[in-house]
């Protein structure tokens, strides 16, 4: 009888493990001519299984001290992954936050996470909103003991890992599956590039002045060079937001953020770490003759773009062309209603 036991425990195994061992891999598709992704793929293979539970802990507040707020609370998909309905992100109980949110696009390629650059690896940004006490005010610990209890959960861990254990580190690995997934590379820019389509005179012209003024910082094709800059904003006493040098406490550093993508930066309003800017023509207006002189001063902007009124407004037009709807409407990206 013992035997009979041992013999159908082992079944139950092998079928436990052949079934995680046929979980769907996932290849990472890199767009023709893009650099190779800095994040590393051999430490948290992709497969379908590890994505879709990511996918559902990004849209679920369970992630949240109250369950109130989620990961696309703030970071809305047909917005580019960040909010607009407010200058600063807004957190659990109606708490502000201090700064924007960035957006959430081509992360694969980014080195430091943050408008500072406190996060160093994909793999553990999460765990930066999930513990912040203006935005979710949660522990990883009662994030895990909550999802052990969901019936739901159980199911899509053992679905991903072999088993319906769930930790702190699957949970922060499955939602970096989601995040780096986030590829943002078929806009008409993309398609003028690939010689499928044209630019009008007015976006070609702007193109020509985004390059002489803006592409030293917003480097083709990630249209950011995942650096960090002082772009003469002046600062908010209200804040006091002394950016990258809070994170080295290097004097050099003070004033300097993250240079944030511009891809679908129609959509991605309002502007800059504090949202202080609503349209693009309000940040154009700031480059051409609005900067704030200080010792960290990239000396990028040293000299203003002074550009025309017709020039202003080609730029806008080319950069609209950094708009990827197909990115901004994928289903595989939105709330996954059937998993609920």
């Amino acid at each position: 009888m013992k035997r009979f036991f041992k013999i159908v425990f082992s079944l139950l195994l092998l079928c436990c493990f052949l079934s995680f061992k046929n979980s769907s891999e996932i290849y990472f598709e890199i767009p023709e001519g893009w650099e190779t992704p800095h994040y590393d793929f051999k430490n948290n293979k992709l497969t379908e299984e590890k994505l879709t539970l990511g996918r559902q802990l990004f849209y679920d507040p369970i992630l949240s001290r109250d369950s109130t707020i989620s990961c696309a609370s703030c970071h809305l998909q047909a917005t580019g992954f960040t909010h607009v309905d407010h200058d600063v992100s807004h957190g659990i109980e109606g708490k502000v936050g201090t700064r924007n949110s960035l957006v959430l696009m081509n992360l694969a390629w980014s080195k430091t996470f943050m408008w500072d650059g406190g996060v160093n690896h994909l793999d553990v940004q999460a765990l930066s909103p999930i513990t912040n006490p203006v935005e979710m005010d949660e522990t990883l610990e009662n994030v895990v003991r909550k999802l052990q209890k969901s019936e739901n959960y159980q199911k899509l861990f053992s679905e991903a890992y072999g088993t319906n254990t769930v930790t702190g580190q699957k949970v922060l690995k499955s939602i970096s599956q989601f995040l780096v997934m986030l590829t943002t590379s078929n806009s008409k820019y993309d398609k003028v590039q690939r010689g499928e389509e044209v630019f009008t005179a007015q976006e070609e012209n702007g193109y020509r002045l985004f390059k002489q003024n803006c592409a030293s910082c917003h480097t083709e094709p990630l249209f950011t060079n995942n650096g960090y800059e002082n772009n003469g904003l002046k600062p908010d006493p209200y804040f006091m937001d002394m950016g990258r040098m809070a994170i080295t406490r290097k004097i050099e550093d003070s004033l300097k953020f993250k240079v944030p993508t511009l891809r679908n930066v129609q959509f991605t309003y309002p502007y800059m770490h504090d949202g202080r800017f609503a349209t693009l023509t309000e940040v154009i207006k700031h480059y051409n003759s609005g900067i704030h002189h200080t010792t960290t001063l990239s000396n990028k902007l040293a000299t203003p773009m002074k550009l025309t009124s017709n020039d202003r407004v080609d730029l806008v037009a080319f950069l609209k062309t950094l708009t990827d709807k197909e990115f901004l409407y994928n289903p595989d990206f939105s709330y996954p209603r059937g998993n609920y």
